[in-house]
């Protein structure tokens, strides 16, 4: 898995697995989650935003089911 380095003040990385339709975040405190469920043409409009932490806040947070991973697994 590649990740990406990001500029925002909330994440620092994100990575996409197609094949399993999951989002991997990694927010500045290290913690490093994955939304599931997560569509290819979501990635690209996550990607494509302005402010990631504010598409996170309005289009991810609350709306697709997530794992909390170790810090060490991502």
């Amino acid at each position: 898995m590649e990740w990406r380095a990001l500029e925002s003040g909330a994440l620092t990385a994100c990575a996409y697995e197609p094949r399993e339709q999951a989002l991997y975040l990694r927010f500045v405190s290290g913690e490093v989650y994955r939304y599931l469920f997560f569509l290819p043409g979501q990635y690209a409009a996550f990607l494509a935003a302005e402010s990631k932490g504010k598409y996170f806040a309005q289009h991810i947070r609350d709306k697709f089911p997530w794992e909390h991973l170790s810090r060490d697994a991502a």
